[in-house]
């Protein structure tokens, strides 16, 4: 292989890891699933990986490929790279960089990379004249361990919304973890407790939609970290406990074109743009076939159910939060926007970002007309109400959500050939093994009464 020179950008990036001592670089990317996979490496073999890339083996990575053609190489995108702070000088100081997969065999991106997936709707969207940009809610629970390490589901704290320490014990915590978030460069916007004991959300700057899922991945991470230091466990699954609120990743949505926002118009009611209104079209329309790319876990359906503020209804509203979008109000044009408020934090976030622009982008090319908005509250209509309103529902549980997607064409070419089928065999697997299995519920309820 013929090595290249590496780019102004990359020597920049050469010459921090000398400044910093950098002792191992994380080579990190995701498989389908949303995993956080990394190879580690020698600083010194950073320009290597900037030059030539770094082999691995594809066939090992969940959704990836087939033994016979599992040859891949990690080309590292200089603009991703930080230092991790919880590695010492002590211990080896580490950098990260994100990277995207190559294919060795046509050297172009591999197009079961979720990262590729995203670019690719992210230059549809600029063909058109479009940039997204997306603001992410993250929530997550922080738990015991017991003595033997193991996580367990006894909360760290006794706080709930917004409460302060004592209650709040894990304050602490989150300031550790804004210290950690924004010494790689994190704009931390707020943080703090959420309504169930234990529950936390960290919110981060919007950004560009690559940055943004670059970022979610990242923030992941870095949460888990800070809280294993602790002797802690935290966690982004959906619905950890039951009977109380599950975690969420609301996301706001903008599109912005030559750099002013496309979904503003002072004129309108809401101070939405026709092209907001369309791009809101796209989103409902293809909102059960989203479901299963952003709520992709059996789990994810125990949070989506009436009762504790998850939206299951598909409509949008400016004043309640029943609704799967809402109109958040806005101070400035550039701030105008929509919040998508289903996803949860278990998704893999370059997939989930890239559905959600290729439904409101297609909304937008077919000139889809919006509802009006609901502006009551939909958990209090009855069935024959939100049939008088043409209100749906998002899928059930994982089987109907898969369903939705195998029959959604926009979103399964939004994701490729290969992710869709890769994506959908993986769900249908979950959810089968799901359904066979005999719960603890089931054996409190029926083995002495039958």
């Amino acid at each position: 292989m013929t090595t290249n020179e590496p780019t102004p950008t990359e020597s920049t990036v050469l010459e921090q890891i000398a400044e910093e001592d950098i002792d191992f670089l994380r080579l990190q990317f995701t498989d389908i699933l949303g995993v956080v996979k990394n190879v580690s490496i020698p600083a010194r073999q950073a320009e290597k990986a900037f030059t030539e890339g770094i082999y691995f083996d594809g066939s090992s990575i969940e959704g990836f490929v087939r033994i016979q053609e599992s040859d891949m190489r990690l080309r590292p995108d200089p603009d991703t790279f930080a230092v991790l702070p919880w590695r010492t000088s002590e211990s080896g100081k580490a950098g990260r960089l994100i990277c995207d997969v190559i294919n060795t065999t046509t050297g172009e991106p591999f197009v079961g990379d979720p990262r590729t997936v995203l670019q690719q709707v992210i230059d549809r969207a600029a063909d058109l004249g479009y940039t997204l940009n997306a603001g992410p809610e993250p929530e997550f629970f922080v738990f015991q361990k017991d003595e033997e390490g193991r996580a367990t589901t006894k909360t760290h704290d006794t706080g709930g919304y917004f409460d302060l320490a004592p209650k709040d014990l894990a304050s602490d915590l989150r300031r550790q973890i804004i210290y950690n978030l924004e010494s790689m460069d994190f704009e931390v916007e707020a943080s703090h407790h959420e309504v169930a004991e234990g529950q936390h959300e960290i919110d981060f700057k919007y950004d560009d939609a690559l940055t943004t899922a670059d970022n979610i991945a990242t923030f992941r991470g870095v949460v888990r970290a800070t809280a294993e230091l602790e002797d802690l466990h935290a966690t982004f699954m959906p619905k950890p406990i039951a009977h109380i609120n599950g975690s969420g990743m609301h996301t706001h949505l903008s599109l912005f074109e030559e750099g002013e926002n496309a979904f503003y118009d002072g004129d309108d009611q809401f101070n939405l743009s026709e092209e907001a209104y369309s791009f809101l079209a796209g989103i409902l329309e293809h909102a059960q076939a989203i479901t299963a790319v952003c709520n992709p876990t059996v789990n994810s359906y125990k949070r989506l159910v009436p009762g504790y503020e998850a939206p299951i209804y598909v409509a949008w509203s400016d004043v309640n939060r029943s609704a799967l979008v809402r109109k958040p109000a806005a101070r400035v044009p550039a701030a105008s926007r929509i919040e998508l408020r289903s996803p949860d934090p278990s998704c893999n976030p370059y997939l989930a970002l890239a559905v959600m622009l290729a439904a409101g982008l297609d909304g937008m090319e077919r000139g889809l007309a919006c509802p009006d908005p609901v502006r009551e509250n939909i958990y209090d209509f009855t069935e024959e109400t939100r049939e008088e309103y043409g209100i749906d529902t998002l899928p059930a549980n994982l089987g109907e959500a898969v369903d939705a997607l195998e029959a959604d064409e926009v979103v399964q070419e939004a994701l490729g050939p290969h992710v869709s089928e890769k994506f959908i065999d993986a769900k249908r697997h979950e959810y089968t093994e799901y359904i066979a299995e005999v719960s603890d519920w089931e054996l409190d309820r029926y083995l002495e009464t039958y």
